[in-house]
């Protein structure tokens, strides 16, 4: 299943309601309360950071493969070229003081999925999740 939204905040809700109602056969409550964690931190940082104007007509695509033993979506987004996936781990054992700004949302990410990946191709970010059902 795949389906296209606006890169507004605006539409954070129904981007939520779409990956309930196409992992609805997951009976995992923390199992799906990762997954919407997750998701909501990486459409809000692609609304937040990959579109310049954001008066634009901006999209983000989202896919969904769900079986019995993974879930694996795939943002897309034409935005500016941006790899997540390179920047270092926050150091967590210092405090919030101490620690610099950003970082923490693609680490959350990295911790909660079994696999995270990132390609740039054809112009578009691809930031793909993936989780087993355990």
């Amino acid at each position: 299943m795949e389906k296209k939204f606006n890169a507004s905040m605006d539409e954070l809700d129904n981007v939520l309601k779409f990956i309930d109602n196409e992992i609805k056969d997951i009976n995992d409550n923390k199992l799906l309360t990762k997954f919407n964690l997750v998701v909501e931190e990486i459409f809000v940082n692609i609304v937040s950071y990959a579109y310049e104007d954001k008066n634009a007509n901006n999209t983000v695509t989202i896919s969904i493969k769900d079986n019995d033993d993974k879930t694996i979506i795939t943002f897309i987004d034409s935005g500016k070229h941006f790899n997540p996936l390179i920047k270092d781990d926050p150091d967590i054992s210092l405090s919030a003081d101490e620690r610099p700004v950003g970082g923490l949302g693609i680490y959350l990410v990295k911790k909660m999925m079994d696999n995270v990946e990132y390609e740039y191709k054809d112009n578009k970010n691809i930031l793909t999740i993936e989780k087993r059902h355990d």
